[in-house]
């Protein structure tokens, strides 16, 4: 063959289509059917399937646009094949839902449990019209040889509530339930309340929008709405402007294990078996419960609760003008007393005199200031002799009265100005040491500095606290505000613990009712300051005067430590508001901190009234302020059941406590050195070995053991028990030291012949009955973040005063009037002088003693108003 030829050849081959193979033909499956079946409520259906045949069964039901009714679906499958389970598929016009049986539900640590029974509720979804029939299919299938079960379909009865109507009902982990809420014309919000007898099974309630599919499964329903644990008790508050359809879904799920709850896990069987995966069948996890919806409160009652919070606090700024006016009213008139009296007689040509009972006063030599029981007598002889005689038995003071004080130039003139400059010298150190060991000390051995070098020292107490407080609570804003956020965005209302029987919100607030109870402590704080204001403008003009009184006479007066009062009054109301946002226990040391602030700075107000010089510094004291807030915090997130640190913060609550009382016994003339235990030795040695003689300052000595024996016994307290609320407990520590030092201060001004007047000693009665309702309505325990959400939410009770404010909220209205008191109780506030200390042109004249000076406008309450026409150097310090 020719080869072009074999080449066309081979071509023509290679283009000619390969025959089309055989393709398989599909077989008929044998068996594999469909059987439909048209199915009515109210009936239950027994069938099988295997994996040859589909099951559907179809309903159809009247819907009215007006009437809403609810569907539920119940199976039951008999046979125990949960490697194979049945599928049940619903198909409606605009959802479907599909479950399998047995359902598998996980818990904690993944584990798995079945259930062989399961019920749901079908959405329903909205009719245009007015009547329309709609239809609904249910499909069952499996892949097993043979499954068999049980089918029925029913209508809710009450599936939509009523308001103000209890309806009650069981649910379980396969068999949520949920019903439809409609708000009625002129409600703005409702409060959903759902109880229960029993505790567990732990369950959860759920809102939700009117929404196809219905999340009512353990495993989702926190992916829409809102949604809180429960044990016993559960309340959602909701508002109408959140729901554009105007309705809403309650869903109570029944939760597979009950650890979220505070309940213990089940036991988990593992056998050799068994394997880990295989799912437990939990029975019958059965909980009733009843459910009711109930109007809130209306906008009106926002306004009047608003007014009345307003009204009580601003009511005392009224009450401190109106007593304003009534002391100056007074000071006017006994002006013109005093001038009448100062005019020439027309009898003898004489000034008058007045005496002290005619001014309502009781006349200062029969005071007996310094009667100490254990004093000598030439003490006792200079409390019985007068005013202007008086001898005092220490031997360092001299003969002094009112005309010799006056005629003296003052004695802060020879000092100067910086404080360092009068300390460091030798010669008065080794003053120092003479005046502050001797056994009766007078405020005028301990008021020796310069004025104005204690004034700048105690006005860094205020700046201190005013920069502590702006960078402390910018950011506590910031994560409150980021709290709140979260709780909105993601419905969860286990993250904040509130009064939900009594939480109204406002904006994007979910307690606001809890916040405005705090504005008490902001507006009586700046009321506080206005007053120590006032005072201290007084108290200026009299040294610009050169008042006898202001200069040597009464308490010495430092105002620093006031006005570090009243802002740590107004930021504790501050941050007792932020901590209200979203109260937990990882922002509890908010609603505390100011707390430690206010109880600290309180007891060194009470030490600089007759301690000035040697006071701690503001640096120090926040120093230490700031060590009680950190073992506050490591106490909150630590101290739970940890041993270790218990022995670590008892043995520096112990170790603190002896420091401080060697600090205190010995005026601060002594070291802390490697010297230390030598010293401490011999001081043993000598007053207990070769000589027993009792201690040099009986009444700080008293004091001090007193104050060891409490502290002592509270660290051990703590050793034992471990309380929860460790943040509770340090604040605890901080008020009974506070009380034991206040109520030594009122025994010894007693003992030392002094008198408290009928106004403080009724304020001091007043303020202590405001205390004990105050602590009352605290013991209440409306929540508790050391438990469990659900468990906390036990506690909550409904609102007590106006609908709108609970337990807590009295506490806070309450407390911050009794802090007010106590101030201004505590306060020893200057007294005006008296009009004749001195004269336009700077030459003083000596004060009357028959004519003290009254209080000027502002005083409430003073605790020393008694001493201030007395010399200095016949008060005793304590």
């Amino acid at each position: 063959m020719p080869p072009a030829l074999l080449a066309w050849a081979l071509l023509l081959w290679a283009l000619t289509p390969l025959p089309a193979l055989p393709q398989p033909q599909p077989q008929p499956q044998q068996g594999r059917r469909v059987q439909e079946k048209e199915a009515t409520f109210d009936r239950t259906y027994s069938d099988w399937v295997d994996a040859d045949l589909l099951n559907i069964y179809a309903f159809n039901h009247t819907v009215l646009r007006n009437r809403t009714e609810g569907v539920r679906v119940s199976v039951n499958v008999l046979s125990d094949h949960k490697d194979l389970p049945v599928l049940f598929v619903v198909r409606q016009k605009e959802a479907v839902v599909s479950f399998q049986v047995p359902l598998i539900l996980r818990g904690l640590y993944q584990r798995k449990y079945a259930y062989q029974e399961v019920s749901r509720t079908l959405c329903q979804p909205q009719s245009k019209a007015e009547v329309e029939t709609q239809h609904f299919y249910v499909d069952v299938s499996t892949l097993s040889l043979n499954a068999s079960y049980q089918l029925r379909v029913t209508r809710v009865e009450n599936f939509v509530l009523r308001t103000n109507e209890a309806f009650t009902f069981n649910a379980t982990a396969s068999q949520p339930q949920y019903f439809k809420y409609e708000f009625p014309k002129g409600v703005d919000s409702v409060i959903v309340k759902v109880t229960s007898a029993m505790a567990f099974p732990c369950s959860v309630i759920s809102i939700q929008d009117i929404l196809c599919p219905v999340y009512d499964l353990d495993n989702n329903v926190a992916f829409i709405g809102m949604y809180q644990t429960m044990t016993k008790k559960a309340a959602i508050t909701v508002q109408k402007k959140d729901f554009p359809s105007n309705s809403f879904y309650v869903v109570v799920v029944v939760k597979t294990e009950d650890e979220a709850c505070g309940g213990a896990l089940p036991y988990y069987p593992l056998s050799k078996h068994t394997s880990p995966d295989e799912p437990v069948d939990q029975h019958n996890r059965q909980k009733m419960l009843e459910v009711m919806v109930s109007p809130a409160i209306t906008s009106e009652a926002y306004v009047s609760s608003m007014l009345f919070c307003l009204g009580i606090f601003l009511s005392f700024y009224v009450l401190t003008l109106l007593i304003a006016c009534w002391e100056s009213c007074r000071q006017q008139k006994r002006k013109g007393l005093l001038a009448a009296m100062d005019s020439p007689s027309l009898d003898t040509g004489h000034s008058r005199s007045i005496p002290d009972s005619f001014l309502g006063h009781v006349p200062y030599d029969t005071y007996g200031y310094g009667s100490f029981e254990n004093g000598s007598s030439g003490s006792t002889e200079a409390a019985s002799g007068s005013l202007g005689s008086a001898e005092v038995s220490y031997g360092y003071v001299g003969e002094r009265s009112l005309e010799n004080v006056a005629g003296r130039p003052r004695l802060d003139s020879l000092s100067s100005v910086e404080e360092d400059d009068y300390d460091t010298l030798a010669d008065i150190d080794y003053d120092k040491n003479v005046i502050r060991t001797k056994q009766y000390l007078c405020v005028a051995d301990l008021a020796r500095k310069d004025k104005r070098v204690l004034r700048k020292k105690y006005q860094i107490y205020f700046w201190n606290i005013a920069t502590i407080a702006v960078f402390y609570a910018l950011p506590v804003i910031q994560l409150v505000i980021t709290y709140q956020t979260v709780v909105n965005v993601t419905g969860n209302q286990d993250i904040c613990y509130y009064n939900f029987l009594c939480a109204h919100p406002l904006g994007n607030l979910s307690a606001f009712n809890n916040i405005l109870s705090n504005l008490g402590y902001v507006l009586l704080g700046l009321l506080f300051l206005l007053i120590i204001l006032q005072r201290e403008i007084n108290y200026n003009r009299a040294l610009m005067r050169n008042d006898t009184h202001a200069l040597e006479c009464g308490i010495p007066k430092h105002f620093g430590l006031f006005y570090a009062m009243g802002t740590a009054l107004m930021m504790e109301g501050l941050l007792s508001a932020c901590y209200h946002v979203c109260p937990n226990y990882t922002n509890f040391q908010f609603d505390t901190s100011f707390m430690y602030m206010i109880a600290g700075l309180c007891m060194l107000k009470l030490y600089q009234k007759r301690h000035p010089d040697i006071n701690a510094s503001a640096y120090s004291a926040y120093a230490c302020l700031a060590v009680v807030i950190f073992f506050s915090v490591v106490g909150v997130v630590f101290g739970k059941g940890n041993m270790a640190f218990w022995i670590v913060f008892s043995v520096i609550h112990i170790v603190a406590t002896l420091l401080l009382s060697t600090q205190l016994y010995y005026m601060g003339r002594w070291k802390l050195d490697s010297g230390i235990l030598r010293r401490i030795l011999h001081v043993l040695y000598t007053d207990c070995v070769r000589q027993c003689s009792g201690p040099m300052y009986v009444d700080r000595m008293v004091l001090l053991v007193m104050g060891n024996i409490i502290n002592w016994s509270l660290a051990a307290y703590g050793l034992i028990v471990h309380p929860n609320d460790f943040a509770s407990y340090l604040l605890a520590i901080g008020i009974c030291n506070l009380l034991l030092y206040f109520a030594f201060y009122i025994i010894m001004k007693l003992r030392s012949g002094e008198r408290i007047k009928l106004i403080p000693l009724l304020c001091i009665i007043g303020t202590s009955v405001v205390w004990g309702f105050a602590l009352f309505f605290f013991f209440q325990g409306l929540s508790t973040w050391q438990k469990t959400p659900a468990e906390s939410r036990e506690h909550n009770r409904d609102c007590i005063l106006l609908d709108f404010f609970d337990d807590h909220d009295i506490w806070h209205f309450l407390s911050s009037i009794a802090m007010f008191g106590s101030f201004l109780v505590g306060a020893a506030l200057p007294a005006a002088t008296g009009p004749r200390g001195a004269q336009p042109g700077g030459a003083q004249l000596p004060a009357l003693p028959t004519a003290p000076p009254l209080p000027s406008p502002q005083v409430l309450l003073t605790l020393d108003d008694d001493l201030d026409c007395v010399q200095r150097d016949k008060i005793y310090v304590f």
